[in-house]
């Protein structure tokens, strides 16, 4: 572990992102033209004493969770990401394990939705990055460890998941979860941890390998659903995504679809975070 050199990079990284490319408002009072510390703390979701050790060189050796954080709140490229693991004494993430950090650009834009409910995911549809919105919606899914992280194995493996649908929608979206994870198959033909996946949740559910048996291919790019939320009741949004040139990762962004919807949004934005379903998938 290169402690200076770590320290002075954190520094400089933090000093290099603006206050507004996180979704944070400048104000009048603000001296420095890049992050104060709480705010990298805060972004990064660990105490700011930490922060502040690894800022002066006197911190323990970083785990590869609180890097792949730290890149996220830093906004770091591809390049600069592997740099921070290799100064805190780290191999950086194979092939598979990088595409579980949200790309800088596609976090960037989380912000710049604003109140839009957005996420970005992996092809495999594990929640890599979320905006405040989309946690209110649908609860926070960064931390899911485990084959839990992956949307397809929570929609048939979690009862409270189908509860959470009419069952018209409910098997729509299944299908669609399905036609999906085949075309991921056929892209990463071989890959272990997509056949690996794929044979669990046949193992898991009946659901699943009847509809995974039909061998239907399509992917995901826009589509309507309806989230049932306990506090606010339902919302129907449209689902936009958008992809990376190499459909490693996607950023789906959810509008209201009507009046209502947008109503329900607006009382969701102002009665922030109380509680909500841990299940629902996008």
């Amino acid at each position: 572990m290169q402690r200076e050199q770590l320290a002075d990079f954190l520094r400089r990284r933090r000093e290099a992102v603006r206050p507004a490319e996180v979704g944070i408002a400048e104000g009048p009072r603000r001296r420095t033209a890049g992050l104060r510390r709480e705010e990298v703390a805060m972004l990064a979701g660990m105490s700011v004493d930490y922060v502040v050790r690894l800022e002066q060189g006197r911190s323990s050796q970083p785990s590869t969770q609180l890097l792949g954080a730290l890149a996220r709140a830093l906004r770091l490229t591809d390049d600069e990401r592997n740099h921070l693991f290799h100064l805190a004494g780290h191999q950086p993430p194979p092939a598979e394990g990088t595409a579980r950090l949200a790309r800088a650009g596609l976090v960037r834009l989380l912000d710049l939705v604003g109140d839009t409910p957005a996420m970005v995911l992996s092809d495999l549809g594990e929640v890599l990055a979320q905006n405040r919105m989309s946690i209110l919606l649908s609860g926070d899914h960064t931390g899911l460890t485990g084959d839990r992280r992956y949307v397809a194995y929570r929609y048939f493996t979690d009862p409270a998941v189908r509860d959470l649908h009419d069952p018209g929608e409910w098997r729509r979206h299944a299908r669609q979860q399905v036609a999906d994870l085949r075309a991921v198959a056929g892209r990463r033909a071989g890959d272990p941890t997509v056949t690996g996946l794929i044979e669990r949740l046949r193992a898991a559910s009946d659901d699943f390998r009847r509809l995974w048996a039909e061998h239907e291919v399509a992917v995901r790019r826009a589509d309507r659903k309806t989230f049932v939320h306990p506090r606010v009741g339902r919302i129907t949004v449209d689902c936009e995504t958008l992809v990376t040139p190499d459909l490693g990762q996607q950023l789906l962004v959810l509008t209201p679809a009507d009046a209502g919807a947008r109503e329900r949004l607006e009382l969701l934005r102002v009665l922030g975070v109380e509680e909500f379903p841990t299940g629902v998938p996008h």
